[in-house]
């Protein structure tokens, strides 16, 4: 997989939170948390967690290379990790492959170990973000070279937090998509269902008439609370979005 540097990043504009990174293979974490709460310490409990889970998902892809190349829902056994019971769940109610959900999965890992220490956090994982807030707080929406790009934000209220903010993209990025959206953001409380989501709804998209089915089918989905998706200077919302200027 190649790296592609997080440009995005510089544009992080909290006062009150503070940045640090972690990172194990292709798992990219940006993490924000109330001053005070980062450190080397917390930096290095982060990487174990993360390694931990990561080592075990490595195992059962050894042993079943199929869960990492398929795009179909995948029914694993009983005795499966944890972290691949859950990527599954997920994806199998969104009808796409298991991997799909694996950059949510660690965003949401690392925000619930970290959470333990600080009342806000922000985990951002290639644009999938866990996230948990005592303020109001504004997500700029990233979509290419739509003219929407970095002009909108989404506002997020404390008490709809935990929430996973997840984008799917057919004009940016790596991740494989079968769509042309320049995004497909999928809000949800799991950030696992939410990064699975983002993806089968990315995918829906060809055309700008596909935009409002494609909000339509993300929101059939039980546990996702909001969907927005971009294609050029077109867009369709539904759900639990509040969308605010820039």
């Amino acid at each position: 997989m190649v790296y592609e540097p997080r440009t995005y990043r510089k544009l992080y504009s909290e006062k009150d939170l503070v940045h640090f990174q972690v990172q194990l293979g292709e798992t990219d974490l940006d993490i924000a948390v109330t001053n005070g709460v980062a450190s080397s310490q917390l930096s290095m409990e982060v990487l174990n967690y993360i390694t931990e889970y990561r080592l075990a998902l490595d195992n059962y892809i050894n042993m079943h290379p199929r869960f990492l190349t398929t795009l179909e829902p995948y029914q694993p056994e009983d005795v499966a990790p944890w972290a691949v019971k859950e990527m599954c769940t997920a994806t199998n109610l969104a009808g796409v492959g298991p991997m799909a959900a694996v950059a949510g999965l660690f965003s949401e890992l690392t925000g619930r170990l970290v959470a333990r220490y600080a009342e806000d956090v922000i985990v951002e994982n290639g644009g999938d973000i866990w996230l948990k807030t005592s303020t109001v707080r504004n997500v700029a929406v990233f979509a290419g070279d739509s003219p929407f790009s970095y002009q909108i934000g989404l506002e997020i209220q404390p008490t709809e937090t935990p929430l996973g903010i997840c984008t799917s993209s057919g004009t940016v990025g790596h991740s494989l998509s079968f769509g042309r959206a320049d995004a497909a953001l999928i809000l949800a409380p799991s950030a696992i269902l939410a990064d699975a989501v983002a993806t089968a709804t990315g995918n829906l998209i060809q055309n700008e008439d596909d935009l409002e089915t494609a909000v339509d089918f993300a929101m059939s989905i039980p546990g996702v609370s909001g969907a927005l998706v971009i294609l050029g200077d077109k867009m369709a919302v539904k759900g639990n979005v509040k969308l605010v200027p820039l």
